[in-house]
């Protein structure tokens, strides 16, 4: 990875935690916007329930997520440790099995997505894109 793509993951990671994640975390959690879903992780050092900000496409009983930095997102790391997860999906809480799916291609599911502006931001602000496949528990 080049010193670029850390740069820039570093701006794009204090940019959401401190100013775009906590209303919109409120607003995802209300159910008041679309597409998108809490992913509840397990802290792979401290054991505590991390809850992030993902965009969403759901298929029957499986959840497809785009990991914008990859391997280097929180919430995949701690998913690599621990792939038991929640989503909060719709005001309702779904426990699943997350897996990395690391020869897919991110590109054409952020197509599938069917949400022009959701792709364009993650295609913005990613460094390492990588499809995240959680097969829910309903």
């Amino acid at each position: 990875m080049s010193k670029e793509h850390a740069a820039k993951r570093q701006r794009v990671r204090l940019l959401q935690k401190y100013l775009l994640n906590p209303p919109v975390k409120l607003g995802v959690h209300l159910g008041l916007i679309p597409g998108y879903a809490l992913v509840e992780t397990v802290g792979r050092r401290t054991g505590k329930q991390r809850r992030t900000v993902v965009g969403v496409h759901v298929e029957n009983n499986t959840a497809w997520i785009v990991a914008e930095q990859g391997r280097h997102a929180g919430y995949v790391t701690n998913l690599r440790a621990n792939p038991r997860v929640r989503l909060r999906l719709n005001r309702r809480w779904c426990t699943g099995q997350a897996r990395i799916v690391p020869h897919d291609d991110p590109q054409q599911w952020l197509d599938r997505f069917g949400r022009s502006s959701h792709a364009a931001a993650v295609r913005w602000f990613g460094t390492n894109l990588l499809t995240v496949q959680v097969d829910l528990h309903r």
